[in-house]
């Protein structure tokens, strides 16, 4: 492996739970501002974090907490192959078989909140993965290569020909980063009427380790918003990592301006954006760029 993304791959490791944390608070920052009220402080998330890890583990059953922990071992698993320079679809396919684990985790607890919430982290994925896919082939139909660091190290910045691609990332982003309207499964939010959905039984560690693996799953993500902007040079890193926070915070901005959807229509409007943006896109690349 080359030297760089060993380091990559390292500073994902040990940076991506700080950096997500910071933006786990100032999200909440953000928008306790919006609603006007002060807010908890920026570090807030550690807090939440160390409190739990500190309480004694109760738990429904030692399955649960073998579930939550590969959970989290492949979220981390994926960030490493992203960060490595790695495939693409390589990393598609283990944060889908991550999210798998969470799914089997809450249906492992028998409770009926969990269940639903499982159900509803389901119809998610359904409503997500065809259009994280087409961002992958329109990713290698750019660049000519799935893999990270081929793409980093492009002349072209993908972004210019992958327009329609990118604007539908964003939109089912949404859904990866569990925000209104789609936070079907579960949310930071107190309305959820499902409770914390796939997380209700969980508690105490296994709570953490689902908060730390959405700190470093947020970071990849973010990582592929810049890969966007890629094209060899200082300047288009420079705009990648800016349009990868005020990505982030749009995201902050939309959690707190819409009412939570039915999964229905989560569903269909994700699968009517990748129909109309992402496979459109696709097609351009094909036969127009």
């Amino acid at each position: 492996m080359n030297t760089l993304y060993l380091v990559l791959m390292i500073g994902y490791l040990v940076l991506a739970p700080i950096f997500g944390c910071i933006l786990a608070g100032l999200d909440r920052k953000v928008s306790a501002r919006m609603q006007r009220r002060v807010g908890p402080p920026v570090i807030q998330p550690y807090y939440d974090v160390r409190k739990l890890m500190g309480k004694d583990q109760v738990t429904v059953n030692k399955v649960q907490d073998f579930y939550v922990l590969c959970f989290l071992l492949f979220v981390v698993i994926t960030g490493c192959i992203f960060f490595a320079g790695g495939d693409l679809l390589l990393v598609v396919f283990t944060l889908t078989l991550a999210n798998i684990f969470l799914v089997l985790a809450a249906y492992s607890s028998n409770s009926p909140y969990s269940q639903v919430g499982a159900e509803r982290e389901l119809y998610q994925m359904m409503a997500y993965e065809p259009m994280v896919l087409l961002t992958m082939i329109g990713f290698y139909l750019a660049c000519g290569s799935f893999n990270v660091s081929d793409i980093l190290n492009g002349d072209k910045m993908p972004f210019v020909t992958m327009i329609g691609i990118f604007v539908g990332f964003l939109f089912i982003l949404t859904i990866k980063f569990r925000k209104s309207p789609f936070d079907l499964s579960m949310s930071h939010h107190a309305h959820q009427d499902i409770v914390k959905g796939v997380t209700t039984e969980f508690s105490g560690r296994t709570l953490a380790y689902v908060e730390i693996a959405h700190w470093y799953e947020n970071i990849m993500l973010l990582g592929i918003v810049f890969l966007f902007f890629c094209n060899g040079t200082w300047w288009g890193y420079a705009i990648g990592i800016v349009i990868a926070v005020v990505s982030f915070f749009l995201e902050t901005f939309v959690d707190n301006s819409f009412a939570r959807m039915k999964w229905q229509m989560a569903l269909k409007s994700s699968w009517v954006v990748a129909i109309l943006l992402g496979l459109i896109n696709v097609a351009l690349l094909i036969w127009v760029f």
